[in-house]
């Protein structure tokens, strides 16, 4: 499978927003980029589907565009006016050319869904960096409505339902990883687990 960072070049704020081609082509977060139409439309025509991991603006802000472009399906776990298959835990999805576990991941945000396959979509319950951290961190929890405590229950069954040898990690936020990603989710939750603020003042 081949998988496109599609908000690379963003001069915005902007969750990374993947686009993983093959006999599904799928858009993984639509991002807040002014333009990300423009750069899916440089590998390819047609969009099946848009997976939403949560729906914080600047994961969804350019979800309408993606929508006129290309009128693929969406699949949320949380409610959207535009969703056409809800999202649940376990279910199974062709992302690209491979499947994928949906892992109901709360905590950063209550609707919150990571991707488990030969790769893993994390969203932002878990990156490899972003600022905060180097080689292991995870989504912010101190905003109304986040949880800490239900963010470290969700890496945790993460780890539980992460198969062996995956090697990629492609995460809201921070650099795409390749390596040992159990490793990088083990540092992240140990990181989130000692409960101190993410962000000291």
């Amino acid at each position: 499978m081949e998988i496109r960072h599609v908000t690379a070049g963003a001069e915005v704020f902007t969750c990374n927003a993947y686009l993983a081609l093959g006999a599904e082509p799928t858009l993984v977060d639509a991002g807040a980029m002014p333009g990300v139409v423009d750069v899916i439309r440089e590998h390819t025509d047609e969009l099946s589907r848009v997976v939403l991991t949560h729906q914080h603006a600047d994961h969804v802000s350019e979800l309408d565009a993606v929508l006129s472009a290309f009128d693929p399906d969406v699949y949320a776990y949380g409610s959207n006016p535009a969703r056409t298959h809800a999202l649940a835990d376990g279910e199974e999805l062709l992302v690209g050319d491979d499947r994928f576990e949906v892992v109901h991941t709360p905590g950063h945000a209550d609707d919150h869904i990571a991707l488990v396959g030969r790769v893993l979509f994390s969203g932002d319950v878990v990156v490899y960096n972003d600022g905060a951290f180097d080689d292991g961190s995870f989504g912010r929890t101190d905003y109304p409505g986040q949880s800490r405590e239900r963010l470290i229950e969700s890496i945790r069954a993460l780890l539980d339902r992460l198969p062996p040898g995956v090697e990629g990690l492609y995460a809201g936020h921070g650099e795409p990883y390749t390596g040992d990603v159990r490793a990088v989710v083990k540092r992240a939750l140990a990181r989130a687990e000692r409960r101190e603020p993410k962000y000291p003042e």
